[in-house]
């Protein structure tokens, strides 16, 4: 208590000294300064900020301010053949593919990019805070045909000599060693036709202790393979910028196409595969006793064991062979993702997806990792259950939770994952695998609804109400820190800061907009914004202006500070004065961001009241909560004076902000007691 006692004196002191500084500055900064350094008033900046991608599409018609897909709205489609071998004594994959690449832009397409993210384990590319298990060769690109026609992988570009006219362009190739690679064509792709791309292709997965972040380790030794991003994709193209060209650095995740997949993998007889889709061939890779198990799983919330940790090798684990061709099948998904080992064990259970009925949840991990998969089915099955009600059915026909290195990443229909971010990535499932949301752009439209979901999804499964409060107003301790960066800004270099950015700010955002008009209306209208963008790509003015017009607000000035700054509130109570008929509470707002005022009353026992106020309403017969709308700061002025008149009942304290919704740097002047 005593070295309590002296931090609170030293503290005291130094926040004198501090006043002391700023008067001292205040009355020392020349009058030509006084707005650049702060004064008593402000601009409140009303509108969303558009830059030139959204202007573009608005004036297109393929986006509006409706924030729903405008009627020109278009999106690519490419759809996958792959063919693809593991040979474990190698840890190497051998595939050729087929993407048939659907241009239903009006845009004639003289490039096509491609992603190949598997090159960022060779050592000569840039890189972010990620760091490989090992340097391989990379994606290695043996063959690549353009609708038929063969590409020169070796050709360099010419440079037109000065005064020259640009040489005509050859079908070659450039950046095959990079994660992102620019196919030049000789015949460009017309508008609304399609085009082939025939490619084949070989990568190692890399492997060993050294791995740091997801999908840089991608087996355990020779025993478990976990590939992920491991066969060429072609680059996203929008309405908004043409081509994704963002390089794949690590920790920033994807922007894919939907389309349909046909997968092909090969791997040794007795070896278990899961991923993506729906097994095309079970009575040529399973055994009759593995058959019989999984008929039995939507009959029951019992978990099935479908292959046990004792059936290993051909005959037991799988069918008879020397090797096995597993054969998937996913339509309108944006990747593709599976997991291999030899020897797994494998169960299964149910969920209930309301208005769709049950679907198979399926679990594979190797025998030693058993006790991390105990109540991940019960989770699994809850967090699907839970988002179907929440924002839209699940929309696949299983999910399957994965074993192995990477434990924490999502793709649809799978999860690599244990129990412990279960319902985390279960909620991927969401986004950006049905609303395709620009992950390596503005991760906080995905990672950051995902952690505000997680929220929710962890109250219900307790069966207690969701508490926000608190969480709106802990931004002021982060807001103001130079290493944020804003919302907006591209997430794939987020720098120091970029998991709050990505994942912690969002929550906060949508916290406080809850505290204005209710969470359960702000998860409603994000149900219907989930329902809208289903399969399809929204941006954030997509975003900002469908909630806006879901909630009939003015909310451009919450969108702008939220998205596009990093300010805060920083409200205080100031004074408070006694008036003919009750008490005058000056209000002040410090902070560039402005917020509804919100007050809670607490009255002593006994004596008249009389709560005449429109703007109060009644919690019990000793408190009410007093609202005055965001727009009193429209005036430019940082103070407010709330006057409030409850005839002569005493008043004994007032809290500004009392759920804390609304980023305060400082929440200990947001209470006046008498």
């Amino acid at each position: 208590m005593k070295s309590r006692g002296l931090y609170s004196l030293v503290l005291a002191i130094c926040l004198l000294g501090i006043a002391d500084v700023a008067i001292a500055q205040e009355k020392s900064v020349p009058e030509y300064l006084k707005q650049a350094t702060g004064n008593d008033s402000r601009s409140i900046r009303r509108d969303i900020p558009l830059t030139n991608a959204i202007r573009k599409a608005y004036e297109a018609g393929t986006r509006d301010f409706s924030g729903a897909p405008g009627v020109n709205y278009w999106q690519l489609q490419t759809d996958f053949n792959i063919e693809v071998s593991l040979d474990p004594s190698t840890q190497k994959l051998s595939g050729a593919e087929t993407i048939l690449a659907h241009n239903n832009s009006n845009d004639e397409l003289d490039q096509i990019y491609l992603r190949l993210d598997h090159n960022i384990f060779r050592g000569l590319v840039p890189r972010g805070g990620s760091v490989p298990a090992e340097n391989t060769e990379g994606m290695v690109i043996t063959r690549l045909r353009v609708d038929g026609r063969e590409v020169d992988l070796n050709a360099r570009r010419a440079q037109p000599r000065r005064g020259q006219a640009a040489p005509e362009p050859t079908l070659s190739a450039s950046g095959l060693d990079q994660t992102l690679a620019m196919i030049t064509l000789d015949q460009p792709v017309a508008p609304n036709s399609t085009v082939s791309l025939d490619i084949e292709w070989n990568t190692k997965l890399p492997g060993g202790p050294n791995g740091q972040a997801h999908r840089m380790t991608q087996r355990w030794e020779n025993e478990l393979f976990q590939p992920t991003q491991w066969f060429p994709r072609l680059a996203k193209y929008d309405d908004l910028r043409g081509w994704d060209t963002n390089v794949y650095l690590g920790p920033a995740e994807f922007y894919n196409n939907f389309g349909r997949y046909d997968v092909k993998i090969n791997v040794p007889g007795g070896w278990i595969v899961s991923g993506t889709g729906v097994l095309q061939n079970p009575e040529e890779v399973l055994t009759e006793s593995a058959r019989m198990n999984l008929a039995k799983v939507l009959a029951s919330d019992e978990i099935t064991t479908i292959v046990g940790p004792d059936q290993v090798g051909p005959g037991q684990a799988t069918a008879e062979g020397e090797s096995l061709t597993w054969h998937f099948k996913a339509d309108k998904v944006n990747d593709f993702a599976w997991l291999s080992a030899r020897k797994l064990v494998w169960t299964a259970t149910r969920a209930n997806i309301p208005t769709k009925g049950y679907i198979p949840v399926n679990m594979l991990y190797l025998p030693r990792n058993e006790n991390l998969y105990e109540g991940a089915a019960e989770i699994a099955r809850h967090a699907l259950e839970y988002y179907s009600s929440l924002w839209a059915p699940y929309p696949f026909p299983q999910f399957t939770m994965q074993d192995g290195p990477s434990a924490g990443m999502e793709y649809p229909m799978v999860i690599n994952s244990n129990r412990g971010a279960a319902d985390h990535e279960t909620a991927h499932q969401w986004w950006p695998m049905m609303v395709g949301t620009n992950e390596t752009w503005y991760g906080w439209m995905d990672e950051g609804f995902n952690t505000y979901m997680n929220i929710l999804s962890a109250a219900d499964s307790r069966g207690v109400p969701a508490d926000l409060s608190g969480r709106g107003q802990s931004y002021g301790l982060i807001s103001g820190d130079e290493s944020e960066p804003t919302l907006m800004y591209a997430a794939n270099y987020g720098g120091d800061l970029y998991r709050y950015q990505t994942y912690q700010k969002a929550p906060l955002m949508l916290a406080m907009l809850g505290g204005m008009v209710g969470d359960d209306v702000v998860q409603a209208a994000m149900s219907k914004y989930t329902h809208a963008w289903a399969f399809k790509h929204p941006s954030p003015w997509d975003y900002a202006f469908f909630m806006s017009n879901e909630l009939k607000m003015d909310l451009g000035w919450f969108w702008n500070y939220w998205l596009f700054t990093t300010e805060s509130v920083d409200g205080s109570i100031k004074e408070v004065s006694p008036t003919p008929n009750g008490l005058k509470v000056v209000i002040r707002q410090d902070g560039q961001m402005p917020s509804p005022v919100v007050l809670k009353v607490e009255f002593e026992e006994g004596g008249p009241f009389s709560p005449s106020m429109g703007n109060a309403v009644m919690v019990d017969d000793k408190t009410v909560i007093v609202t005055w709308p965001v727009d009193v700061w429209f005036g430019g002025s940082k103070s407010f004076e709330a006057e409030l008149a409850f005839g002569k009942r005493a008043i004994s304290k007032i809290t500004l902000d009392p759920e804390g919704r609304f980023p305060d740097r400082n929440p200990a002047d947001n209470v006046w007691k008498k």
